[in-house]
């Protein structure tokens, strides 16, 4: 199923593996599919359903295979599909690099992060947005989850993938996950025995 944010649903995954996405409705991939809901949550027909999961691997979309994916995907909910790269401003590119890299914390401040590329805040919170599509902040958040995930994967225990991905401890990666995504950090380490998803469908969440 498709669900625009903020929408009450729940996922009944008894004895079955389901496949989640999350987009960030300010991104340019979450605003993409933003047409294809007329409701709260859009039901997928098996044939979307299967195109969705076809040869998924939960691992490469973690590693750096999302956009290939958010395209097709939205091929197949016949939606637009998302805008051509953007030109990304040389200062958020060096950003990027850094924090991709771990040579910045996720968490250092608005002005510390402006400093490192030589922009005011408000400079480049403005170039960051015309860059990415997606705002400073909300992508400073998603980068900690998304660290910490990769760590809990990659058969971490939860205190050291927390503390890796820049929170304060275990409880509270444990509450931001809960609150962005809706469920425990130690959901994650099923991931280690699904060198492919065999799903019953995907949840797509914008």
């Amino acid at each position: 199923m498709l669900t625009a944010s903020d929408a009450q649903h729940a996922i009944d995954a008894d004895g079955v593996e389901i496949l989640v996405v999350f987009l960030d409705p300010e991104s340019d991939a979450g605003a993409t599919f933003r047409p294809g809901l007329d409701r709260p949550v859009r039901l997928l027909s098996e044939q979307e359903r299967n195109a969705l999961v076809h040869d998924v691997i939960p691992r490469t979309l973690m590693r750096g295979g999302a956009e290939d994916w958010v395209r097709e995907a939205a091929r197949t909910l016949q939606v637009t599909a998302p805008a051509p790269l953007r030109t990304i401003h040389p200062g958020v590119r060096r950003l990027l690099a850094e924090l991709r890299a771990g040579g910045l914390d996720s968490a250092t401040s608005l002005e510390a992060l402006a400093a490192s590329v030589r922009l005011s805040p408000s400079r480049l919170m403005h170039v960051f947005t015309a860059s990415t599509g997606i705002p400073l902040r909300p992508y400073l958040a998603w980068l900690k989850l998304q660290r910490a995930a990769r760590a809990i994967v990659n058969e971490r225990p939860l205190g050291e993938a927390a503390h890796a991905a820049g929170f304060a401890d275990a409880a509270h990666m444990s509450r931001t996950f809960r609150r962005m995504l809706g469920i425990p950090p130690s959901s994650l380490r099923l991931l280690r025995c699904l060198p492919q998803l065999a799903a019953r469908g995907p949840v797509v969440r914008s």
